[in-house]
């Protein structure tokens, strides 16, 4: 990593389009080679690298490009893992009227969002992300940041309790299996060489921002949740567990928090400042923090950089553009932002993202490449105005 000033990355997803989309179901059904499959992966995986390239953003993603959705991916690399609809998961929840509550609210047709769910006993086979960091790696010279679901979204997403209690006692017992497959692939990972492992909980606001209300998280077959105070105790555990796993000298460890990405409609998402995920965050011990900071819903910046150990010692990712709207972000809107920030942290611990990634789910993108190129365009503008003054 070079020692240049107020970096940039995306936070991860980008646009599948339709001929992924139907690859993905001509593959499911034998009319697509895994071959002829692959180079379309590869075609619009380096599209998406010499995007981010060509507009000179620092740190480069893979855009996704061959994941269903954030989480629901790794139902394809894990065994004791499936694929399920809300609608066939519907058959498996107690409280039917509640799950059908939250899918009216989201108003999401049940059909069309997957989820994966432990269906047996979890097994390690190889590969979460790693195959695709070796393509991301063949397609720039530039650093790398690979990303992944957090240890607790993951856990939580997969505990469906009439089919998983077959497997594991408690979906605390699941969880120590997450663990140990996410340090084998965190061990891969490293061997093949990345700059910045994300892990992603954007989860941890349905916690803090949704009690005593209706539950409006995109990942609606989540499991009950207990008391907010143990399962905060539960998400820090899992996630210092993995961070842990990652050798500093080798990767940066980040971890990406917002409230929620699958709608345009800013009125159904969660609102709340950080407040209360400051000593999930200062416990975990992470060197950079990607938040979400665009929309008046994440509150003030200074929530989180008032706190000492935070300021410190923990790099800020600075959401500056809201993936949701479609229209160009204004550059002095962005660098007023960064200024902002730097009342409360260094010039070297600010870094520049979107405030999520722009296609969360694979058939329900929150916006299109001619948008997000000039969106992008506009912190890139930003990013080089900092650096004249402070570099």
């Amino acid at each position: 990593m070079n020692n240049k000033l107020f970096k940039t990355s995306l936070i991860g997803s980008m646009p599948r389009g339709s001929e992924i989309l139907k690859a993905r179901r001509m593959l499911s059904a034998n009319l697509l080679t895994i071959d002829e499959y692959d180079k379309l992966i590869y075609d619009k995986t380096k599209e998406v690298v010499d995007l981010q390239e060509e507009l000179d953003i620092d740190i480069i993603t893979s855009g996704e490009i061959a994941r269903d959705n954030y989480v629901s991916f790794i139902s394809e690399k894990l065994d004791g893992v499936s694929q399920m609809s809300m609608a066939e998961m519907l058959d498996y929840v107690d409280d039917k009227r509640e799950f059908e509550n939250i899918l009216n609210t989201l108003d999401v047709p049940a059909s069309s969002i997957k989820n994966a769910i432990c269906t047996g006993k979890l097994s390690y086979t190889g590969d979460i992300v790693s195959e695709e960091l070796k393509l991301l790696k063949s397609l720039t010279d530039r650093p790398v940041k690979i990303t992944l679901p957090g240890p607790y979204l993951v856990t939580r997403s997969m505990w469906l309790p009439n089919i998983s209690s077959k497997y594991y006692d408690s979906k605390e017992d699941l969880g120590e299996d997450v663990i140990k497959i996410f340090a084998e692939e965190i061990k891969n990972l490293q061997e093949i060489g990345v700059d910045v492992i994300q892990f992603d909980e954007p989860v941890l606001t349905e916690i803090v921002f949704t009690e005593g209300k209706p539950r409006t998280f995109m990942c609606a077959s989540l499991s009950q949740r207990k008391d907010p105070t143990e399962e905060l105790i539960f998400a820090t555990h899992l996630i210092k567990s993995v961070m842990d796993k990652i050798d500093r000298d080798k990767s940066i460890a980040s971890l990406h928090v917002c409230r929620g990405n699958w709608s345009k409609d800013e009125s159904i998402l969660l609102e709340g400042p950080y407040t209360p995920l400051v000593n999930l965050f200062r416990d975990i011990d992470v060197d950079l923090l990607a938040l979400e900071f665009s929309t008046p819903r994440a509150g003030e910046i200074r929530a989180i950089l008032e706190d000492d150990k935070l300021r410190e010692n923990t790099i800020l990712g600075l959401g500056v553009l809201n993936p949701r709207f479609d229209e160009k972000e204004k550059v002095d809107v962005i660098y007023n932002r960064a200024k902002e920030a730097l009342e409360y942290t260094t010039k070297e611990k600010l870094w520049l993202n979107p405030d999520c990634g722009f296609a969360t789910f694979s058939n329900r993108p929150v916006n299109e490449y001619e948008n997000i190129r000039l969106k992008l365009s506009s912190m890139i503008e930003a990013r080089d105005m900092l650096r004249s003054e402070y570099e």
